[in-house]
């Protein structure tokens, strides 16, 4: 570590002297000024697109933005435990890489800026566990197709972020890095399974991260931590080198499309930045074909027609967040959006969660030792015929044949049909990401046991899935961005849904609600 601060010292006076020299038509003092001001903890919570324009405009090397990020770890993370695998001296390399490059006149969108990742993706040489102990020694040879686009794009990858053991969980803690705690409440979770990925971003280390999501694992995180994230639209950014570890690293979704890679940041423009990025075919299908994604729908708010529903019926939602849904709707009104509450064409919710249930239990579950599957059979083989409720599907969907594996692909399919119908009629649709804000660790072994309390009353914790079963079955793009707080004072999130391979509409519908009704804010205990 001595000689990492010894060559980190070094490389950022070079690198503050060559800003210095290179500023065409500044003169060294004022030059100097704009670096010393530079270096303060306002530069934490600066946008990707912001920083950009400082490095282009020589106002900072990419040297010493990246220490200003090392620092700032060093100093919060002990208590938030977010960057869980640091990569900081090949991130050095890279930063005084790019300042060479940026010399000569080289120019790309995230060239010197530092980002992390979700440690589930593969970095060659670093650690991928999955937050499992099978994993623990094990090293990846190579980047995953998303991580090599950000590197390929100038990103300085300075390390891993926490996750849930094996991608699991609402919470973000494992035997191998321990606990990630929320900016906002550290006796909170930040969510999960991206939590490190969101908390780093509430913290200020980073503009950019890199999440994934199936039922949640961007979406709930964003929320919790008040800051953006979007769940791209199916098979969208390539999923290859994003699998557990001591896996071949293969270019076919093994989810079917359920599993999902896409970006995290503070602004709806960095979202967009981002995906420009990540988005688009493969190495092995460039060549066949490129990605052209729609525009977005509309350039302001009063355009819009915008269904929101705030209500589920299989799980209460908390008050608050009910609270913040109205109060957008009033503002979106007042904006002169087009406002509906209700809508014959929404798809059946109960029906959505149930077959995400399945699908994804199933996935989730491949691979488990046969002792495993006979306890669920056992389980199975004690439920009524007739019980349709998650927990009963939770203990068959292990078990479904490939019949009624077909069966759900059918029925996505009718999904994406009775989507496509409603979004004839509405541009968004906006909804709670979670059915309650951040709440305190539960690290209860078993899962079904745990509750949560929404509004005074306990209710299962894997029930809290059915606002994510939304978006994820029928493959829907869906953007989250904070709109308000709790009465405790936590970060309440909006999860916009838009039609299928309409990103754009999402996110720059979530960019037009932050220029009018504001965005992400730091969390008050931080510095």
């Amino acid at each position: 570590m001595k000689n990492l601060i010894n060559r980190r010292s070094f490389l950022v006076t070079v690198g503050a002297s060559a800003t210095v020299m290179a500023a065409s038509g500044k003169s060294s003092a004022v030059a100097q000024s704009n670096t010393a001001s530079a270096g303060n903890n306002s530069l934490a919570y600066r946008s990707a697109s912001e920083l950009r324009g400082m490095l282009d405009g020589r106002q900072i090397s990419a040297v010493e933005l990246l220490d200003q990020a090392i620092k700032r770890i060093e100093a919060q993370d002990a208590r938030i435990n977010a960057v869980v695998v640091r990569d900081f001296e090949r991130a050095l390399a890279s930063a005084a890489a790019a300042d060479r490059a940026m010399a000569q006149g080289e120019r790309k969108p995230l060239l010197g800026i530092p980002v992390s990742v979700k440690e589930s993706f593969n970095i060659g040489g670093l650690p991928t566990t999955w937050g499992l102990p099978m994993g623990r020694d094990w090293r990846a040879a190579e980047d995953a197709v998303a991580v090599a686009r950000l590197k390929a794009a100038g990103a300085v990858v300075l390390g891993k972020t926490n996750l849930a053991i094996g991608i699991a969980d609402w919470q973000s803690y494992n035997a191998i890095y321990n606990t990630t705690n929320n900016p906002w409440d550290l006796a909170r979770t930040p969510g999960g399974s991206s939590g490190g990925s969101a908390a780093a971003l509430a913290a200020g280390y980073v503009a950019l991260e890199l999440g994934s999501d199936i039922s949640g694992s961007i979406r709930v995180p964003a929320h919790f931590c008040g800051v953006f994230g979007h769940k791209p639209t199916a098979d969208l950014v390539p999923q290859c080198g994003h699998a557990p570890p001591r896996s071949l690293p293969l270019q076919t979704d093994l989810t079917s499309g359920l599993g999902v890679c896409g970006p995290m940041a503070r602004t709806a423009a960095d979202l967009v930045l981002a995906l420009d990025i990540l988005a688009g075919p493969d190495e092995n299908q460039a060549g066949a074909y490129r990605l052209s994604l729609p525009p977005a729908r509309h350039a302001d708010l009063r355009s819009h027609r915008v269904l929101v529903i705030d209500s589920h019926p299989l799980l209460p939602v908390a008050s608050d967040i009910r609270a913040a849904l109205d109060q957008l709707a009033g503002r979106l009104t007042a904006a002169g959006a087009t406002v509906a509450r209700s809508s014959a064409l929404l798809p059946d919710l109960a029906e959505s969660a149930r077959l995400h249930t399945k699908l994804v239990r199933n996935v989730m579950n491949f691979g488990r030792p046969p002792e495993y599957f006979q306890k669920m059979r056992e389980g199975a083989a004690a439920l009524a015929r007739d019980d349709d409720s998650l927990k009963a599907w939770r203990l068959r969907a292990p078990l479904l044949t490939h019949h009624e594996w077909m069966a759900g692909e059918i029925a996505r399919a009718q999904l994406r049909q009775q989507w496509s119908m409603l979004f004839k009629q509405f541009d968004v649709v906006l909804c709670p990401p979670h059915a309650v804000v951040a709440f305190p660790h539960d690290h209860l072994d078993d899962m079904e046991e745990r509750r949560l309390d929404i509004d005074g009353a306990a209710h299962p914790y894997l029930s809290q899935i059915v606002w994510a079963t939304v978006a994820t079955p029928p493959g829907l793009p869906a953007t989250v961005m904070p709109i308000g707080r709790s009465r405790a004072g936590l970060p309440i999130g909006v999860q916009i849904i838009g039609p299928l391979l309409e990103d754009r509409t999402t996110i720059a519908f979530a960019g037009l609600m932050e220029r009018e009704f504001g965005g992400f804010s730091p969390p008050p205990s931080l510095p």
